[in-house]
C-alpha cells in the first residue's frame, strides 16, 4: 500500500518586515514600469505584494516614499554593479579600474533607463543636491583620489573631477540609452574621461 506523501509545512504567515518592504517596492517597480506612478495606487501595490493593505503604512507614509525607495536601491544597486567591475581588473591597473568604473555605471544606467526616467524625472527628487553629491560621486572621488596616490594620474581635485564625469556620464549615456545608440557611444565616453585625467587614450 503506497505511503501518503507528507504534507508541505506550511509558509510562516508572517515574513520579516525588511521582506515585506522589499516585496512593496518590488510590486511598485512592476506598477510603475508597466502603467506610471500617477496612475498606480497603493491598493495595487499591495495586492501585487500580496500584503494587506493596512501593511503599506508600516513601511511608507505616501506612494512617494515608495519612490524614494526605488531611487535609493537604484544607486545602491548600480554602485555594487561597478564596484563589482572594478575587483575584477588587476591590481595597479588603474587604467582597467577607470574604464570598468565608467563602462559600468553606463550599463547600469542603460539596462534601467526607463526606470531612471520614472524614478528621477517623471516624479523628480524634492532637490537636486545628488547631482553634485551621491554615494556614485563618493565613489568615483575616491577612485580618482587612490589613483592619483599611485601616480597613476594627476588631477588637482578628485571631488571636482568626480562631480564633473559624473555629470557627463549622466547626460550623455541616458540620452543615447534613450535612442539605442548607449553601446556605439561606450567607447567615445571611456576615451573622453581618460583625457580628462590625463591619459593615453590609445
Amino acid at each position: 500500500m503506497p505511503t501518503k506523501p507528507k504534507p508541505a509545512k506550511p509558509k510562516p504567515r508572517t515574513r520579516p518586515p525588511e521582506e515585506r518592504r522589499e516585496d512593496l517596492i518590488n510590486a511598485a517597480e512592476r506598477l510603475f514600469l508597466d502603467q506610471g506612478v500617477a496612475a498606480t495606487t497603493i491598493e495595487q501595490i499591495t495586492t501585487g505584494a500580496g500584503v494587506a493593505k493596512g501593511s503599506f503604512y508600516l513601511h511608507f507614509a505616501a506612494k512617494e516614499d515608495v519612490v524614494e525607495g526605488l531611487r535609493r536601491r537604484f544607486v545602491d544597486r548600480l554602485r555594487d554593479a561597478i564596484a563589482a567591475a572594478i575587483e575584477e581588473q588587476p591590481d595597479g591597473d588603474w587604467r582597467g579600474k577607470l574604464a570598468a568604473w565608467v563602462t559600468a555605471c553606463g550599463r547600469g544606467y542603460t539596462e534601467s533607463a526607463r526606470l531612471h526616467d520614472i524614478v528621477f524625472t517623471d516624479v523628480p527628487p524634492p532637490n537636486q543636491d545628488g547631482l553634485a553629491d551621491n554615494v556614485l560621486i563618493d565613489h568615483l572621488a575616491q577612485l580618482l583620489t587612490d589613483g592619483g596616490a599611485a601616480k597613476a594620474w594627476m588631477i588637482a581635485d578628485a571631488r571636482f573631477t568626480a562631480v564633473f564625469l559624473f555629470n557627463a556620464l549622466h547626460g550623455v549615456i541616458l540620452d543615447a540609452a534613450r535612442k539605442g545608440q548607449a553601446d556605439a557611444i561606450e567607447p567615445k565616453i571611456v576615451a573622453h574621461c581618460f583625457l580628462l585625467v590625463g591619459l593615453e587614450t590609445a
